[in-house]
């Protein structure tokens, strides 16, 4: 019997939260057409490189709703079960709300994976074929605060960039080393720097200027390898915002930000979200459980559809302003990111208490 019913469950749950996805992403998308068409006529940009860059959002806008489409999908799938009086027979049938959350977790984990996988593998590779499709057909290149341009920390090193292409190209590079006393050893220039292997960059017509006691030497070089840790996953931090990176990306790259002694919070919130939006799902899922054991005559499907879609866009806000607040008050960053879904799950426990206890 409960087999027959988590099946019943899932067909309506999973059919539900599709055509919300569908619903949302074809608004999503219109958006941002709507957006693009702006851009039309900057450099080589034309419609068609609109519709692609509009596509390559798409995975983008999968990850960031899936919490909500999900809430909203098994909102409507339970609402409307009640509403048809078919809810009521599954608990005659023995469903208590303990086994009704288990069955909404198991149908959930489907939901968790996905979510995982599309901010992990899918949406950081297309965020950032999407940016780089944009940035060479509007012929532009990305540009720092700084008028100088991009600067980082390497060991002993400071590197300034004038530009970085779409393809990581680096061009207009500048180095500056300094000994374990930090006094100034050598000034390094090159044109163009391009990414060869790992660890290590192919830098062309340089000009690197050495400091001694006995004062300084010059020396033109067509070529020189130079040995980093920077790499190009490091640098789509320029590319792709720190909240579409991948969680290895983001780890990686608290990684260079700690061992060069610098400010690591905001990507360390980004990486902890990442690892704990995927669980949202599930604290949705169990948001709408008690919409299910309120009476049709407390509030018709609609209302209750609406209300989903209110809690939904109140936890992506919560979402985002944890965030901040975290950064501004220093909280821990595990703490940011998981404090809206405790949150959510905390009222999700008290509306099924009270739900019970009616």
């Amino acid at each position: 019997m409960m087999i027959t019913i988590r099946r019943y469950l899932a067909r309506e749950i999973y059919g539900a939260t599709l055509f919300v996805f569908v619903a949302f992403l074809a608004l999503f998308a219109f958006f941002d057409l709507i957006h693009e068409l702006g851009d039309l006529g900057k450099g080589n940009y034309r419609l068609q490189h609109a519709l692609l860059y509009v596509l390559l959002s798409v995975p983008s806008h999968v990850y960031e709703l899936f919490p909500i489409a999900v809430l909203i999908g098994t909102l409507y799938a339970l609402a409307h079960l009640a509403a048809n009086s078919e809810y009521t027979v599954m608990r005659g049938s023995g469903l208590s709300p303990a086994q009704a959350a288990l069955t909404l977790g198991r149908i959930g984990i489907v939901f968790l994976v996905l979510t995982y996988a599309v901010g992990e593998f899918l949406s950081p590779v297309s965020e950032r074929t999407a940016q780089e499709l944009k940035l060479r057909a509007t012929s532009t290149v990305i540009a720092q605060e700084f008028r100088s341009g991009f600067w980082v920390k390497d060991e002993r090193r400071f590197v300034n960039v004038r530009e970085v292409l779409p393809d990581t190209t680096l061009l207009g590079i500048r180095i500056y080393e300094f000994d374990g006393d930090y006094r100034l050893v050598s000034i390094s220039s090159a044109e163009r720097g391009e990414y060869a292997k790992e660890g290590l960059w192919r830098m062309h017509k340089v000009v690197r200027t050495q400091f001694s006691g006995d004062g300084s030497s010059v020396q033109h070089l067509d070529q020189i390898a130079w040995p980093s840790v920077l790499t190009p996953e490091i640098l789509s931090v320029l590319f792709v915002t720190p909240e579409r990176m991948s969680a290895w990306n983001l780890y990686q790259y608290t990684q260079h930000l700690s061992e060069n002694r610098q400010r690591t919070e905001r990507y360390e919130i980004a990486m902890w979200k990442k690892l704990v939006y995927p669980f949202a799902v599930l604290v949705m899922m169990a948001l709408a459980l008690p919409f299910a054991y309120i009476h049709t005559r407390s509030g018709s499907v609609g209302a209750k559809v609406f209300s989903g879609i209110m809690l939904g866009i109140f936890f992506h806000m919560l979402n985002s302003l944890f965030s901040h607040l975290g950064l501004l008050q220093n909280w821990s960053p595990p703490l940011s990111a998981l404090l809206p879904s405790m949150v959510f799950l905390a009222a999700a426990t008290l509306m099924m208490w009270w739900t019970e206890r009616r």
